[in-house]
């Protein structure tokens, strides 16, 4: 049977002792966490070992003993070293012993206790002990297709992590401390420390208790009853930006909750969920200063007119042609005159309201970029809001067409199944038969003749209409896309995987060091970070969905019947 014995490559170079760990039995395998140097009190060994125990939940013992011996090693000292396993009676007892002249490592097992004893082939590998410590092992992403050895080596190595992971403790002890007991480990040198982190600790209790109190008082006016009256809730629910800030406001309840994350996934997403809202933020003040620099507003203000008044032009030309002979079309004069002037009326009650609003809109667009100060992503939103409203009497001449377009084809519809003898159940909702007489088919014919007749000028004006709607809503699709990739987008885990790539685990690979016969095989873990697709897919943050509820057919089938289509942005649904 194969002996695996996971050594800390920090310990290489550690003076003589024993070795404490983790004695793995499932797994045959030992994980060797730090070396206790000469002297020490047995007794104290174990009331240290006990303690960490009942501290961490690992069961922490001595596995066996370590020689350093860079001379030729002393017979003494290896008597003494396997008389220890007599003292805490470790089954198998490790020797592990690195002679000075030789870059092999000899290591053996003593059973002493066995009645058979039996020749083990052991594995000697090295690992990054703090690279494990602080990375986070990922299980793999098709665990329900995976085979069952694939999920059995991801448990056998989540054993491993675990194991360093939870003994942090044990590494708050070094080599410059007053204690009874001296240990090497990855924090041999002195733990580390940072006085600039531990000041922000300290500094952000405060914040954080007067950031909830102003998100508690932000949240119960939220929640009043004033909000919920027609005006407001109806503007809450519509406008992109009121949905954006309430997505933000969740975020930041979420970082100053007192609640601590109790697992990495808890708290990756707080990390993330802070990344990205600085980030936002940051990016917001830049397009607050370009827009507040060499008086951009005022330009953008006295822009906006000319433009509202080209696009009201094209408009009017648009209809004038649709009003005449469109592409060599014959469509029904009467009704054509009627549609047109209809919409030349709404043109111009749109162009009356904008040349009312130019005094003001210079001043509305310099506190609008101030909202930039709450994020970029806020900036886009309400940057949506006002395409929304500038093509107001778009969306209007869209709904318009639609309507009168759907009420021809379903109308047509229904006098097509008088002509064969069929109605429309509404209670069943299915097609069942029924008969006719005679003045029943002949007003059905005309009504049929009149909607078959005028359908085309119908259909050609809503065609228009649907493509210039379809073009604001991509328009806006585009914003929320954006504004949906910095609110999802796992910032500080793609961070770490560029920077700190070990602490995002997929696995780990071995490679061998040195082989030789009689000698153990020596191997070198190293870990294997997640790719970064991976990452954002781990890590994503839950936003509202910007993308199509319908299928391409269900699309395709709605504007073949004249059904509305609204944006792309479902208002009060998440996607995780």
């Amino acid at each position: 049977m194969v002996l695996k014995v996971f050594f800390p490559s920090c310990c290489s170079s550690a003076e003589s002792g024993i070795l404490i760990g983790r004695w793995i039995s499932e797994q045959n395998s030992a994980v060797i966490l730090a070396v206790v140097h000469f002297p020490f009190i047995p007794a104290q060994v174990k009331q240290y070992l006990s303690e960490v125990q009942r501290v961490t939940k690992v069961s922490v013992s001595v596995l066996g003993s370590w020689s350093n011996s860079k001379q030729e090693k002393e017979e003494s000292l290896s008597e003494f070293l396997e008389d220890l396993g007599t003292i805490f009676s470790h089954e198998p007892w490790i020797q592990i012993s690195k002679e000075g002249g030789s870059k092999f490592w000899s290591c053996s097992t003593l059973q002493k206790h066995s009645n058979n004893p039996k020749e083990e082939e052991i594995i000697l590998v090295y690992y990054d002990q703090r690279k494990v410590m602080l990375s986070h092992l990922h299980p793999p992403l098709d665990t329900a297709t995976s085979t069952d050895h694939k999920a059995d080596d991801a448990s056998k190595l989540s054993a491993i992590f675990d194991t360093v992971a939870k003994s942090k403790i044990l590494f708050m002890t070094d080599r410059y401390d007053e204690g009874p007991i001296k240990l090497t480990h990855w924090q041999s040198d002195g733990v580390e420390a940072s006085i600039i982190v531990e000041l922000m600790k300290q500094a952000s209790v405060p914040a954080c208790m007067l950031l909830t109190f102003l998100l508690s008082l932000i949240s119960g006016i939220c929640r009043s009853r004033v909000l919920k009256f027609w005006p407001l809730s109806f503007l809450w629910s519509k406008l992109s930006t009121c949905e954006q800030l309430g997505h933000r406001l969740q975020h930041l309840q979420v970082l100053s909750s007192n609640k601590k994350a109790e697992t990495q996934t808890q708290l990756m997403r707080k990390a993330n969920i802070f990344v990205s809202l600085l980030i936002d933020v940051a990016l917001g003040i830049l397009l607050m200063s370009w827009l507040y620099r060499k008086n951009r507003i005022g330009h953008l203000a006295d822009t906006l007119i000319p433009m509202a008044d080209h696009v009201a032009e094209e408009l009017q030309d648009l209809l004038q042609w649709l009003m005449g002979a469109p592409a060599g079309l014959k469509m029904n004069r009467a009704l054509d005159q009627v549609l047109g002037r209809f919409f030349l009326y709404h043109i111009h009650l749109w162009i009356s309201y904008i040349h009312l609003m130019s005094p003001f809109i210079e001043m509305i667009l310099w506190y609008v970029g101030l909202s930039a100060c709450l994020g970029l992503t806020v900036a886009l939103c309400i940057l949506s809001d006002i395409i929304a409203l500038l093509t107001f009497h778009i969306y209007c001449f869209y709904v318009y067409g639609a309507r009168l377009y759907c009420l021809k084809i379903y109308g047509l519809s229904s006098l097509w199944r008088l002509f064969r003898g069929k109605k429309w159940n509404v209670l069943r909702q299915r097609v069942d038969s029924c008969s006719y007489d005679l003045d029943q088919l002949f007003i059905g014919t005309l009504l049929f003749t009149i909607l078959l007749f005028l359908l085309p000028t119908t259909a050609l004006y809503y065609l228009v209409f649907t493509l210039l709607r379809l073009l604001v809503v991509i328009v806006q699709g585009l914003i929320h896309l954006l504004v949906d990739l910095v609110d999802s987008l796992p910032l500080y885990s793609i961070i770490l995987r560029l920077c700190r790539s070990y602490r995002l685990a997929a696995g780990v690979k071995f490679r061998v060091l040195e082989q030789q016969d009689g000698k153990p095989l020596r191997l070198l873990m190293q870990i294997n970070p997640l790719s970064y697709g991976r990452v954002v897919q781990t890590y994503r943050l839950p936003t509202y969905s910007c993308y199509p509820k319908d299928s391409w057919t269900s699309l395709c089938k709605k504007l073949f019947l004249g059904e509305l289509i609204y944006p792309w942005k479902h208002k009060g649904e998440k996607q995780d």
